[in-house]
């Protein structure tokens, strides 16, 4: 099947492909409505040396990177995901879903935290919230170790939370989801009328094969038995008359007579046997 004739039966079956894309385009609509846009904020922070350990770098945190401090933020991030911290961001007033992570392609202990929410206010003061409580958490568990005050890890704010960004990615995938849908299910739907409607020649049966051949034979045999009865055969005169050359009242010779009839029979075979 060609473009142009499924052109032609979409043009024919109008009548079931336009209510088709009309659920189509309702369908489309309340996927648009019901699945909001969301919002996603983000901020990074890195962990910094004790103020003991830079010492010897006149105090500059950035010139003493260690690998503890690696291992100190995958730590972090680890709680900040967990249960306890869900419960109490939460309580603080934390909206939507948040992920604290080692950011990518990282050089040093740098973390993002990041959260998508469907309300834009909501989404970045949420975004401020986890980022104090990151290092409230990490104050704590040093002060849990008994850390003294100078050889304790700090955090810093490399980039501080961003205004919220729409996240359209997963809303249009359902709306294409949804558009494909229907306009397969449409199309579906009107081939399957038109294979319906569509009238269909039925094959010859074995019957009136049957009764072609009857007929044929019927009108043959018409036709030989009105030769046998009142006309002569084509290229014979009628009976009783004489062929040329032959004198009336005597019998054509042997040797003229056609095939079929200079066979004797059985009886004049017997009749010159015994003459």
């Amino acid at each position: 099947m060609d473009l142009a004739e499924i052109c032609r039966v979409m043009r024919r079956r109008w009548y079931v492909l336009l209510p088709g894309l009309l659920l189509t385009a309702a369908l489309t609509a309340g996927v648009y409505l019901v699945v909001p846009v969301k919002y996603q904020s983000q901020s990074t922070v890195g962990l910094l040396n004790s103020q003991k350990a830079t010492v010897a770098f006149d105090g500059n945190p950035f010139l003493s990177t260690q690998t503890s401090l690696t291992g100190m933020a995958d730590s972090l991030a680890r709680n900040l995901n967990s249960d306890a911290s869900i419960t109490e961001l939460k309580a603080r007033g934390l909206t939507g879903i948040y992920q604290a992570m080692i950011a990518d392609n990282a050089q040093g202990p740098l973390m993002w935290l990041t959260v998508t929410g469907t309300d834009k206010a909501g989404v970045l003061a949420s975004d401020q919230i986890l980022t104090a409580y990151a290092a409230e958490r990490l104050q704590q568990f040093q002060t849990q170790q008994s850390v003294a005050p100078k050889a304790m890890i700090r955090m810093t704010t490399i980039v501080p939370p961003q205004n919220p960004v729409p996240q359209t990615k997963t809303r249009l995938q359902y709306l294409i989801m949804a558009g494909l849908l229907g306009f397969v299910l449409s199309m579906a739907g009107t081939f399957f009328v038109e294979a319906r409607l569509r009238p269909h020649k039925l094959p010859p049966s074995v019957d009136d094969d049957a009764d072609d051949v009857a007929d044929a034979n019927s009108d043959e045999q018409r036709t030989t038995g009105q030769q046998a009865v009142g006309e002569p055969a084509a290229g014979q005169p009628p009976a009783g008359q004489p062929t040329a050359g032959q004198p009336a009242g005597r019998p054509a010779p042997r040797w003229s007579k056609p095939v079929e009839e200079a066979q004797p029979d059985a009886t004049e075979t017997e009749a010159h046997r015994f003459v």
